[in-house]
């Protein structure tokens, strides 16, 4: 059976930590968490079973693996020390018999992207951010398809433009998009991405480095490693649709308590064909996964054990084709979600009144 891997780790220390260790997360304060979590090997969580494929109706098998170190310790400490502990759950994967390792969340993250974790393995390995974008583009476009947005028409602003997801995110929704709004923390890079845009579609595009300036789009995705809370209630404009592809969240909660009149959507799921079994609580409904995982099952499914979506930058081209296969093999977009709860048409249909109200 063909067979993967996939690293997690705790983003809400206590809440995370509980998952596994309920004692620990009781007893602990997200202080000492941080501290013992330094010291603390990588865990194999569980055993994978029941992906099975829509087009070869064959089952693969896998294991999450977490490291565990929270966003906040993967900033502060030095980065080889943090490419070590994830090098180790690397070996931990080729040890339980994966035969392709997926970096979820803030491992795909830190340093360069998963290509210094790629030279120092054995075993290939994918960020998983190629069909990650794939979601958020779908997402995206249905939400503002929901609240009756005309992306044709609509400013849309990419949060986090000159990242790997970002970058090539903005680049998928240029041909259906009239104006782009580029936001980051450097130009040079944000300028380097909007020609990039130019070039797929959009007629107008601009940069900038303030965060503010989200007010100005109708719809926005935002895919930053900014560690939470950036997006607060009064930056958004009456009617807004926000795809928040980060975790942690761009997104603040209070968003959703105040403004009524925006949608906020998690960016980024999908159903997994087959009656899947993750053998482990973290924080999805056990049919649904995020695009970085579906990435590295895709990738199994079709027996590509190669490296994928690795380092800064990613191809439009390479986005393309896992969509593809992950389409062949069953997965799809998940339904909309914001903060982990399934959006139904009532509550659509209220933001929907609220904001023509607005």
């Amino acid at each position: 059976m063909r067979s993967f891997a996939f690293i997690i780790h705790p983003i809400d220390p206590k809440r995370d930590v509980a998952r596994k260790y309920p004692l620990l997360g009781k007893v602990l304060s997200e202080g000492a968490i941080h501290f013992v979590c330094r010291f603390w090997p990588p865990v194999e969580l569980s055993h994978i079973t029941g992906a099975c494929s829509k087009a070869t109706g064959e089952e693969i098998e896998g294991w999450l693996i977490a490291v565990p170190y929270t966003p906040q310790r993967m900033v502060q400490l030095p980065t080889a020390e943090v490419y070590n502990k994830i090098v180790a759950a690397g070996h931990l994967a080729t040890r339980l018999g994966a035969q392709i390792l997926g970096l979820g969340a803030y491992t795909s993250v830190v340093g360069d992207g998963g290509a210094t974790i790629a030279r120092r393995l054995d075993i290939p390995v994918t960020s998983g951010d190629s069909y990650t974008a794939a979601l958020a583009v779908q997402a995206t476009r249905q939400a503002a398809q929901v609240m009756g947005i005309d992306i044709g028409q609509a400013m849309l602003a990419v949060v986090g433009g000159a990242g790997a997801i970002g970058g090539v995110t903005a680049q998928l929704l240029a041909p259906h998009v009239g104006r782009m709004l580029l936001i980051g923390r450097q130009l040079d890079a944000l300028d380097a991405v909007a020609e990039k845009v130019r070039c797929a579609g959009c007629p107008q595009v601009r940069t900038s480095t303030e965060i503010m300036d989200v007010a100005k789009a109708e719809v926005v995705v935002t895919v930053t490693s900014a560690g939470g809370n950036l997006i607060r209630p009064e930056m958004l404009r009456c009617g807004a649709v926000v795809c928040d592809v980060s975790r942690p969240r761009d997104v603040s909660h209070h968003v959703i308590q105040v403004r009524d009149d925006v949608l906020v959507i998690d960016g980024g799921l999908a159903r997994v064909p087959g009656q899947v079994d993750f053998g482990f609580n973290y924080g999805l409904p056990p049919h649904l996964t995020y695009g970085c995982l579906a990435e590295t099952m895709t990738l199994t499914f079709e027996g590509r054990f190669e490296d994928y979506s690795i380092g800064k930058e990613l191809a439009v081209e390479q986005v393309q084709e896992i969509e593809t296969l992950a389409t062949k093999h069953g997965f799809e977009l998940a339904a909309l979600r914001s903060f982990e709860h399934k959006l139904d048409d009532t509550f659509l249909e209220n933001v929907k009144v609220k904001a023509k109200v607005g």
